[in-house]
Parts: structure tokens; C-alpha cells; sequence
């Protein structure tokens, strides 16, 4: 297994359980609430998430790379940190997921709220799909 390969495994483990933790403990249900409100008020509690969903992530990263003996790069963690921040923002606005189901044929599942919230569903899906791309980029740079 080359070394790009390990660490975008271990890169994208580590994302996938902050990202647990982030999005699910750490963010407070003020800012869970508010941040795809209109205005300033939606843009200050969008950015606290951010802020400390990646504060978590980077510091999982860190600790998992010492721990482990993992070469990162600061390169290669600024640019999967930067790619997660900027799309975990526009998806966290809400609207996005809503118009990418619309578009692809499920408005009927951004409507379901049982047994499952499609939005929530696919803003989770579209997270993780996110974290791939975070992932091969801590790998490969």
C-alpha cells in the first residue's frame, strides 16, 4: 500500500468520526437552529459551526497522526480542511440539498419526515461524499 493511500485511509476515517462528533455534540442546537436563517444572524451561527467543526476535525487529525506515526502534510490538511469548510458552508445553508434532490428527481424525499428526514439524510450523504474528496486531498497533497 503506497503512503497516499494510508493516509487518505486513515485521513478519511478520522474525518468521518469528527464529523460524528462535530456535527451531532459539539454543535449547539442555537447554532444547529440558526445557521440557514436570512441575514447576519444565519451567516455569524453558519460560521461558529464551521468554525468548531473544524476545530474538532483538526485536532482528531493531529492527534491521530502523532499517535500513529501518519505523515501529513500541512498542504495536504489545509487543503482537505479548506475544501470541507467551504462545502460543509454551503450545504449547512440548507437550500443546496434541497435543490440538488429537486433536481435529481426526489423533491418527494426533501419533503419526508417519516421514518426518515430526507433532508437530513441527504445533507449527511452529501457531507460524507464531501469527507471523500477532504480525504484524497490530505492523501495525494
Amino acid at each position: 500500500m503506497s503512503t497516499s493511500a494510508l493516509v487518505f485511509a486513515v485521513a478519511l476515517a478520522t474525518l468521518v468520526g469528527a464529523h460524528q462528533l462535530a456535527d451531532h455534540i459539539v454543535q449547539t442546537d442555537t447554532d444547529a437552529n440558526a445557521k440557514a436563517a436570512p441575514g447576519w444572524r444565519g451567516w455569524r451561527h453558519l460560521l461558529i459551526h464551521v468554525g468548531t467543526y473544524h476545530a474538532t476535525a483538526l485536532f482528531m487529525l493531529i492527534v491521530t497522526a502523532v499517535t500513529l506515526d501518519v505523515p501529513l502534510t500541512v498542504t495536504g490538511v489545509l487543503a482537505g480542511l479548506g475544501f470541507s469548510a467551504v462545502t460543509h458552508a454551503i450545504l449547512d445553508r440548507r437550500w443546496p440539498v434541497r435543490w440538488i434532490l429537486q433536481h435529481t428527481g426526489s423533491a418527494a424525499f426533501a419533503d419526508r419526515m417519516t421514518p426518515i428526514c430526507g433532508m437530513y439524510l441527504a445533507d449527511q450523504a452529501l457531507h460524507h461524499g464531501c469527507l471523500w474528496v477532504a480525504a484524497l486531498l490530505i492523501g495525494c497533497l
